[in-house]
């Protein structure tokens, strides 16, 4: 994403939060299994992989 970094924290991450796409825990900022249902094959269902 050619964001800057405080545009992604301020408008698309409350964004994704809220839509279910992201989830913030004690390490870190997770893709949720609704978020890998878009991405077809990258990762299992209910995978929680981290967000880099």
């Amino acid at each position: 994403v050619s964001e800057d970094r405080g545009t992604i924290e301020d408008v698309l991450e409350p964004y994704l939060l809220q839509q279910g796409f992201l989830m913030r825990t004690a390490r870190g900022r997770m893709a949720t299994a609704k978020a890998w249902r878009l991405w077809p094959g990258s990762a299992a269902p209910g995978a929680r992989l981290p967000v880099r």
